[in-house]
């Protein structure tokens, strides 16, 4: 296998695998080789350089990755406090109440709670909107982030 950094006439650069050199030709060829953000079919291999780990760039990696972390970090605690500010919790009767909502045998408003993959698909085949919400976004979750 062979990877080779690509760039269509947009000039967006991606990568792409491929069995040998002579495979990339072959599709390229027959426009087989397509770009992920315009679709164009124009491509080219791009400059590459050798990927040498020098420890400046690993701590620019490392710097990259806590920053990057960080930021997810926030946009969870944000989304947390959004579900618990809008949001009513009704735990593990969430399939129940959100029937009598959609059923208009309750006073609609917006809930969160817990259900199983069998409840939500139930709730999904009656017509039912919902959203899984992971885990570490409930603000149910005691899992304190950095």
């Amino acid at each position: 296998m062979i990877k080779y950094n690509l760039i269509c006439f947009e000039e967006h650069e991606f990568e792409a695998w491929f069995s040998n050199s002579s495979d990339y030709e072959t599709q390229r060829g027959k426009l087989l080789i397509s770009c992920p953000y315009c679709s164009s079919t124009r491509i080219d291999k791009a400059i590459m350089a050798p990927n040498i780990s020098s420890s400046r760039k690993k701590e620019a990696i490392a710097s990259k990755d806590i920053q990057d972390l960080s930021n997810f970090n926030s946009v969870v605690r944000k989304l947390r406090q959004h579900i618990k500010d809008k949001f009513e919790y009704v735990g593990d009767k969430f399939p129940e109440e959100a029937r009598a909502i959609h059923y208009g045998e309750k006073e609609e408003r917006k809930i969160y709670g817990e259900a199983s993959l069998s409840d939500a698909k139930d709730l999904h085949n009656e017509g039912i909107t919902l959203t899984a919400i992971p885990k570490a976004v409930s603000p149910k979750n005691k899992k304190k982030l950095n």
